[in-house]
């Protein structure tokens, strides 16, 4: 992949300190309806788990992350559904795996096989 191509993975969460404090509580209490199915797969209660901090190191492109607000901030124009993941190329953004399609993630190898069949190596049909 080119140098300048990244991807930007950006939670359903809003970023702040009360915040994160909230989603370590809903993640405690009621952790199968918290809204960010990304954050869900990839964070314990605390802090991210080993195996993806692993698994993103390995990937042949920069990895940014965003919160949801931060992403609207930066981005208005865009009316995205979250979470998402997205190419970056430039100054274009593309999502390569939307909200519905992390939500199906059972587990971190499904989220791993999605991230590298439809954001590092995407076929005509893998869109979403």
């Amino acid at each position: 992949m080119n140098p300048r191509t990244r991807l930007l993975f950006v939670y359903n969460a809003d970023s702040g300190a009360f915040n994160t404090l909230a989603d370590m509580g809903h993640k405690l209490f009621s952790p199968q309806t918290y809204s960010c199915s990304l954050c869900a797969i990839t964070h314990g209660v605390f802090r991210e788990k080993t195996r993806w901090r692993q698994f993103v190191a390995s990937l042949p492109v920069t990895c940014d992350f965003l919160h949801r607000d931060e992403f609207q901030k930066s981005h208005p124009e865009r009316q995205d559904s979250f979470p998402a993941v997205f190419l970056v190329k430039g100054k274009k953004i593309t999502p390569c795996l939307s909200a519905e399609q992390l939500k199906s993630c059972q587990d971190m190898q499904d989220l791993e096989t999605l991230i590298s069949s439809h954001c590092i190596n995407p076929t005509e049909d893998s869109s979403p």
